[in-house]
C-alpha cells in the first residue's frame, strides 16, 4: 500500500530534501516560510516554545503549500505522540533516542493495535479529517514517519540497532548535542566531531535508513547530502532573521553588526 505521506516516500525514493527549522513558533512565519521552496520545514516543540496549539496552528498555516511539516516533539511521550498523530502530523522527529529499546518504544507508540499502542480516537481528529477519511484506521499506520535523534556517544555506539529497528524511517544527528556528549561542547566544527558525524551519516545510509542533520554551514551541508543524507536542514528562521535584522540596524546606526552565532555553536538542535 503506498503511503499518503510524501515526505516518507522521496526519502525512501532517496530524494534530498532541503529544509528549514521552524523556532520562531508562530504560524504567520511558518506560512511565510512554507513559501519560499524548501522541501521540508521542522516544527520545533523541543527547544521552541511551541505547544499542542502553537504546533496545530503551524500545521495548518503550512497545508497549503508544497513544504512538508516535520514535528519534533519535546520528547518521545507516548501521550504527546498520540496528540501530535491526531492532529495531523505525519512525520515526527524525537530527540535523545540512545537504544534500540527506546525506537522500539517509540515505533509502538505511532501504531495503532495490534502492531502498537497508540488509543484510538481519530474520530474526533484532524488526522482522519474528522471521521471524513474513512479508511484511516486502515492506512494510519503507514502515513507515519519516524524519525529519531541519536545525539550521544551512547547512542553513537548503539547505532546500527537502532537503524534496523523496524518502523524507525530515518536517523538524525544532532551535532550540537553529539558535541557536548563527546566533551566538544559548543564545538560541532571539531574534527573528532566531524568525523564522529560522517562515519554515522554512513553507517545510516549502509543500513537503508534515511539519515539526516541541521547545519547553517554551507558547504558542511553540501557534504552532508554527497555522502547520502537525505534529510538536511540548512538553516534556522530565527537566526536568519536575527542576522539580516542586526546587519540592518548596523548599516544604519554606523556601527558592525555583531553576527548570530551559527545553529550548532549555540545548541539549536
Amino acid at each position: 500500500m503506498p503511503s499518503n505521506n510524501p515526505f516518507k516516500a522521496a526519502l525512501a525514493a532517496k530524494q534530498p530534501q532541503v529544509g528549514l527549522w521552524l523556532s520562531m513558533a508562530d504560524p504567520y512565519m511558518a506560512e511565510v516560510s512554507a513559501s519560499t521552496g524548501f522541501n521540508w520545514l521542522l516544527i520545533d516543540g523541543e527547544h521552541a516554545p511551541n505547544d499542542l496549539h502553537s504546533t496545530l496552528a503551524a500545521l495548518q498555516a503550512v497545508a497549503a503549500h508544497g513544504a512538508q511539516p516535520v514535528v519534533r516533539a519535546v520528547q518521545g511521550d507516548t501521550a504527546l505522540i498520540k496528540q501530535l498523530l491526531d492532529i495531523g502530523a505525519k512525520t515526527l522527529l524525537v530527540p535523545m533516542v540512545d537504544s534500540a529499546e527506546q525506537a522500539r518504544a517509540l515505533v509502538s507508540a505511532t501504531r495503532y493495535p495490534p502492531l502498537g499502542i497508540r488509543g484510538v480516537g481519530s474520530a474526533v481528529g484532524r488526522a482522519s479529517q474528522w471521521s471524513g477519511r474513512s479508511d484511516y484506521l486502515d492506512v494510519a499506520d503507514d502515513e507515519v514517519c519516524l524519525l529519531v535523534q541519536a545525539e550521544t556517544v551512547t547512542a553513537l555506539g548503539n547505532l546500527e540497532e537502532i537503524c534496523a529497528v523496524d518502523g524507525v524511517h530515518g536517523v538524525f544527528i544532532g551535532p550540537a548535542d553529539l558535541a557536548a556528549s563527546m566533551g566538544f561542547r559548543g564545538r560541532p566544527g571539531h574534527p573528532e566531531v566531524q568525523a564522529a558525524i560522517e562515519n554515522a551519516m554512513r553507517t545510516i545510509v549502509a543500513s537503508g535508513k534515511a539519515a539526516g542533520t541541521l547545519t547553517s554551514d554551507p558547504a558542511l551541508a553540501r557534504r552532508y547530502l554527497e555522502l547520502g543524507c537525505t534529510f538536511v536542514a540548512v538553516g534556522v528562521d530565527l537566526l536568519i532573521y536575527a542576522n539580516a535584522a542586526r546587519r540592518l540596524a548596523g548599516d544604519f546606526l554606523g556601527r558592525p553588526a555583531t553576527p548570530v552565532a551559527s545553529a550548532e555553536s549555540r545548541g539549536a538542535y
